[in-house]
């Protein structure tokens, strides 16, 4: 049986482009470049970054434009929850879009996906090219019911051409996105692991979820150091937490403080591998 393909693929642009390419999206992208030499790198967009940092990484990429006809989402259901509210109104719902987009370019292409908010740290090990299909796990999430249930994050996933998981779970995507963060998207890749167990192969958190979507995981990605770089492939960024400078739920840090005199000269967790991708 042959390989999942060394091809990587990103979602990115899919609402209007009003300031430059940002260093952490190049980073992302130049880390996968480096670390893994891929076949290709599909950058799938609605709207072309621009800026320095993109002319740097735009001849490495294979460019794929996303038609506004592609958009599956059902604009209404956020008005039905007040997290679907508020995503709507923080202009998140491009993020959703892009959980289909995603199954989508991996269903036909197959490959790697990854957002571009992950840096990449290390090599995966080439076992996981030989599933069907690659999730990790995240933390476990409350239901409404306020039971702890298991979570799958596809923020990064490996899969074959036509793979049966995922073309399950793009259908059932559909059926059940109610306008909430992950309804449809991780806790339906958890639901839908139960009822086809064999069709998936699911790694550690540590894998490439390490640090965690809480305000501990975020402090130790941007503001303490953690060396323990074992196992760990990746990092996600969990960048709508903190990107924009109003959000200080999780941190004060912000994406406005990030940049590349910062990278090289202050010892973070993010910082001491990112810098390596910046000459």
């Amino acid at each position: 049986m042959t390989e999942i393909p060394r091809h990587f693929h990103f979602v990115f642009g899919l609402r209007p482009q009003t300031e430059p390419l940002h260093i952490a999206h190049f980073l992302c992208l130049e880390s996968c470049r480096r670390v893994y030499r891929p076949d290709a790198i599909h950058f799938h967009y609605r709207h072309e970054p621009y800026g320095p940092y993109w002319e740097r990484i735009r001849p490495y990429l294979t460019l794929h434009r996303v038609n506004e006809a592609e958009n599956r989402i059902d604009m209404q259901r956020y008005n039905d929850t007040e997290e679907g509210r508020f995503i709507a109104k923080a202009g998140f719902t491009y993020a959703h879009e892009a959980d289909f987009i995603r199954l989508a370019a991996l269903l036909e292409h197959g490959g790697v996906y990854a957002d571009i908010d992950t840096l990449f740290v290390q090599t995966m090990p080439d076992h996981l090219f030989r599933h069907d299909f690659v999730l990790g796990e995240e933390a476990a999430l409350t239901d409404p019911d306020g039971i702890l249930r298991p979570s799958l994050c596809n923020a990064l996933i490996l899969g074959r051409p036509d793979a049966a998981y995922p073309a399950r779970w793009l259908e059932r995507m559909g059926e059940v996105f109610d306008g909430t963060w992950s309804r449809h998207s991780c806790q339906e890749a958890a639901r839908l692991w139960g009822e086809m167990p064999e069709s998936l192969h699911v790694v550690p958190e540590r894998y490439f979820y390490r640090h965690p979507p809480t305000q501990a995981g975020i402090r130790m990605l941007f503001e303490d150091l953690d060396t323990d770089f074992n196992e760990v492939y990746s990092m996600h960024l969990w960048a709508h937490l903190w990107w924009d400078e109003w959000r200080t739920d999780f941190t004060v840090f912000h994406a406005g403080l990030l940049n590349e005199d910062h990278i090289r000269n202050t010892d973070t967790t993010y910082n001491v591998i990112a810098r390596a991708f910046l000459d």
